[in-house]
């Protein structure tokens, strides 16, 4: 599957002053990541903000990107949950004409064993109509998935083709790497972890970061996939600091205020979550500025 090998990103929901989705934001926010390399769009994940969307809002919101893309990448669309039966019962009315994957996140708060995350994504492999990534973040969802379940899953189902790797672990990853079948990608969900992750074997990133600085990360991350370690790594420690500081007061205020600094949309969230502090925005205002990388600029109106 070497459309989802590189980088993609995790699209935030930019919003107005008044809290509405912005679409014509949303638009721009598109355009950047084509023009600046992105190899594929990730719609409607936790950097979008999806639980505080109402259903009518994700369903333009999913509408305007595939409208601005025009197939031009491939899209992978978030659909997961809890309930296993409501998540298939959403899988099966996916729209194959637009959305090329999906990416399903380990049930949370439940705490699953085992055993009950592995027949959780048999039921959604069963049902997608679409090949589909597994999305493993332990730190928030309570439920790790343990490199044995997810080979498991690899062998039992072709069409489940990867794993969103974000537990922080880096030896659960080599391990993973290590046992996984060829055709099965391991990509990072950690933006940090992202180039070791890709040396080691895997097949790129999810990233949050990429979509502010998508020529530089995915660079990044292409000299990684040709083995490149030392440029990789020299271009990477030029915009390390900026993950700390995007993820300083919690995800996606930190990125949001990134793209703000760019000119592409505003800073605002929806609650629970707040706004980044005016200390922290100005932070990454003096990121950006002094970006040595830094080839974009949105002339604003």
């Amino acid at each position: 599957m070497e459309r989802f090998s590189g980088t993609g990103v995790a699209l935030v929901t930019p919003f107005t002053p008044e809290n509405k989705v912005d679409y014509k934001a949303l638009e721009n926010l598109v355009e950047f990541q084509i023009e600046n390399n992105i190899d594929y769009l990730v719609v409607l994940g936790t950097t979008a903000e999806t639980p505080t969307l109402s259903p009518e809002e994700q369903k333009e919101v999913i509408k305007k990107i595939i409208e601005t893309n025009q197939g031009r990448l491939p899209v992978v669309l978030g659909v997961g949950g809890n309930n296993t039966a409501e998540v298939t019962k959403k899988v099966r009315k996916i729209d194959t004409d637009s959305v090329d994957a999906i990416l399903s996140v380990t049930p949370y708060y439940n705490k699953p064993t085992q055993e009950g995350i592995y027949h959780h994504f048999k039921a959604i492999a069963e049902a997608s109509p679409v090949p589909v990534i597994l999305y493993n973040v332990p730190h928030r969802t309570g439920a790790n998935i343990l490199p044995e379940t997810v080979v498991r899953l690899a062998e039992d189902f072709p069409n489940i083709i990867a794993i969103k790797e974000a537990s922080g672990n880096m030896a659960q990853a080599m391990e993973l790497i290590s046992k996984k079948p060829d055709d099965f990608m391991v990509i990072s969900g950690d933006d940090k972890l992202a180039l070791p992750i890709t040396l080691a074997g895997g097949s790129g990133v999810i990233s949050v970061i990429g979509q502010a600085i998508p020529e530089v990360f995915s660079e990044v991350i292409g000299l990684g996939l040709y083995g490149d370690s030392r440029e990789a790594y020299s271009l990477f420690y030029s915009i390390m600091d900026s993950i700390d500081l995007i993820f300083e007061e919690g995800n996606p205020a930190g990125i949001k205020s990134m793209l703000e600094t760019l000119g592409i949309c505003s800073r605002n969230v929806r609650l629970p979550l707040m706004n980044s502090s005016d200390e922290l925005h100005q932070k990454i205002r003096n990121f950006v500025a002094n970006l040595k990388y830094n080839t974009y600029v949105i002339q604003k109106s």
